[in-house]
């Protein structure tokens, strides 16, 4: 996705919904339906819907902040990982080899389950088990303890990524919240479509203002809900080329 659709394209999508809105309100007031009356509980109704929005917005930017730290986090350890395989010395040098093939096709695992949209826990604990063999294999060879604390610590800290890249991904946030917050949103534009406003042109812009908000707060937040979708329509994802090139640099070493 280049930038531009990266920036705008949920705005575009938007301006689509709020288009056809527009479009059903003129022929609401063309044919004399609108039949309600602005009132203070009309703003109200809209503040209140506007501060649920607001609440599910916050709780889904918490963990999306989280998320923007995950591939750094796990590029960082992977590598860790990789470069502590190049200086433990030991008699039998395939252990060393196979240790570093490992990592690699761990990296190779996490890459595709992004690509695929799907983290498979099996898949990585399968590829994390096969490092936890070179480790112990690596105590069996007499290897210095605080080398293989640091290899089993970093191991730990990727599966406790992972498993916090499967709540993210597969979680929603509140999804009662979600419905309350999508049937307000529902139930404010359908009174907005039907009051009645003087002059026409203003209260047209107003309602496309109103409606542009909630529709697109409403449509980030189920984007963000989960950022690590990758060759899909959405336009709030984590970035994810530090995993991309550093898998392309270890299979070239």
């Amino acid at each position: 996705m280049n930038k531009f659709m990266k920036k705008w394209g949920l705005a575009l999508k938007v301006l689509v919904i709020v288009s056809i809105l527009l479009i059903i309100k003129g022929i609401i007031n063309f044919y004399n339906l609108d039949v309600a009356t602005a009132s203070p509980l009309i703003t109200a109704l809209v503040g209140g819907v506007i501060f649920t929005i607001a609440i599910i917005f916050t709780g889904t930017l918490t963990d999306y902040k989280e998320s923007e730290k995950i591939p750094g986090e796990l590029a960082a350890s992977l590598k860790a990982l990789y470069k502590d395989s190049g200086i433990i010395h030991v008699n039998d040098e395939k252990i060393a080899a196979d240790l570093r093939s490992h990592i690699i096709g761990l990296l190779h695992v996490i890459n595709s389950n992004f690509r695929k949209n799907s983290w498979e826990l099996e898949d990585l604990n399968s590829a994390m088990d096969a490092i936890d063999g070179d480790i112990n294999r690596l105590v069996e060879k007499g290897t210095p303890p605080q080398f293989i604390v640091k290899l089993r610590t970093e191991l730990i800290n990727i599966d406790k990524i992972s498993n916090r890249i499967k709540t993210i991904a597969e979680t929603t946030f509140i999804p009662a919240a979600y419905g309350i917050a999508e049937l307000a949103v529902v139930a404010v534009l359908l009174v907005l479509l039907f009051v009645k406003t003087e002059p026409f042109y203003e209260g047209l812009a107003l309602i496309g203002a109103t409606s542009s908000l909630l529709i697109g707060l409403i449509m980030l937040i189920k984007d963000m809900d989960n950022p690590f979708e990758v060759g899909k329509n959405s336009y709030a994802d984590v970035d994810l080329s530090l995993l991309w090139n550093l898998e392309d640099i270890l299979k070239n070493k």
